[in-house]
């Protein structure tokens, strides 16, 4: 199984965002209680690091791999503040090689993470994604449970 879980976290002073990576599993930690415009650039940074060190690739349409070091289109994972007065609580949209995300720019990450986690299920549900953990791809297929 596959699985990323947004959690809302009480972090380190002055950190607003952090990760961990397990076996089916990336679990994004955000501060408490602050507004999304303010987390953004954290978290933005946070998933830069985590794509870098962590093994998720995603499967575009002709069957290419896309990774962190893709020539054309490294793989990314970016949050903005959505654009729209009347702002969904999340926007997934998926591209070659980037995932952009929209949520409102007040919303705090436990107004927010019901949503998003259930929308990433979804979104993981739909077969492009896959981690290399230890050797084993790992897809939402997958055996194995990856325990929140």
């Amino acid at each position: 199984m596959l699985r990323v879980v947004y959690q809302a976290a009480t972090l380190k002073a002055g950190q607003l965002s952090d990760w961990s990576e397990s076996r089916g599993l990336l679990t994004i930690y955000v501060a408490q209680g602050v507004p999304a415009k303010d987390f953004i650039p954290s978290l933005n940074d946070t998933l830069r690091e985590c794509l870098s060190r962590a093994h998720w690739y995603q499967i575009w349409d002709d069957g290419e791999i896309i990774s962190v070091s893709h020539p054309e289109s490294p793989l990314r994972c970016t949050y903005a503040v959505s654009p729209f007065e009347q702002a969904l609580p999340v926007d997934i949209r998926e591209h070659k090689g980037h995932v952009a995300l929209y949520v409102p720019p007040m919303a705090t990450i436990e107004e927010i993470a019901p949503t998003l986690n259930t929308s990433i299920e979804e979104f993981l549900a739909g077969g492009r994604w896959f981690q290399l953990w230890h050797g084993e791809i790992i897809t939402v297929d997958s055996p194995g449970s990856a325990a929140a």
